[in-house]
């Protein structure tokens, strides 16, 4: 099944919500713990409306994977150079869509003249960076109820 990257549109919005959701929720326990508490803080902004602020917000450039016509993963990237979203929905996990996500995510961020891009990785995705070039660039970050590792990568 071929893979398309395109730009979201508002059409896209309940099945971006549905797929940030459960990424977070089914593959990312090593950062929340099923705690519902963090649980809760995670996905209070990937709700339909969340999103659609997202998507309504020009300083971000959102994309979405879709396969067979559904879509299977979402990301995001603000126009000053940080990676903000690289979900994938459970089902489409190692199969190669958040690799060509984060890779348009990067030519994007390339595209607009940065030399370099950021993210706060997951516990859960952080051999997934390095594995894709990304170095750490910083202690874990604080203050909130899930705290990602600050990374960074020289875009080509």
């Amino acid at each position: 099944m071929s893979l398309l990257i395109r730009r979201a549109e508002p059409a896209d919005v309940p099945a971006m919500s549905a797929v940030l959701i459960a990424a977070i929720t089914e593959l990312c326990a090593a950062d929340h713990g099923s705690d519902p508490e963090k649980l809760a803080a995670w996905t209070r902004n990937k709700s339909m409306e969340g999103v659609a602020a997202m998507l309504a917000n020009t300083d971000l450039i959102m994309l979405v994977a879709e396969r067979a016509g559904s879509v299977v993963a979402v990301g995001a990237a603000t126009r000053s150079g940080d990676i903000a979203l690289n979900y994938v929905a459970p089902r489409a996990r190692f199969t190669g869509v958040s690799k060509a996500l984060l890779a348009q995510l990067e030519s994007e961020l390339a595209g607009l003249g940065l030399g370099e891009a950021r993210l706060e990785s997951t516990a859960t995705a952080r051999q997934f960076y390095a594995d894709h070039g990304w170095i750490a660039d910083g202690p874990q970050a604080v203050g909130r109820k899930v705290n990602g590792f600050p990374m960074r990568k020289r875009l080509n």
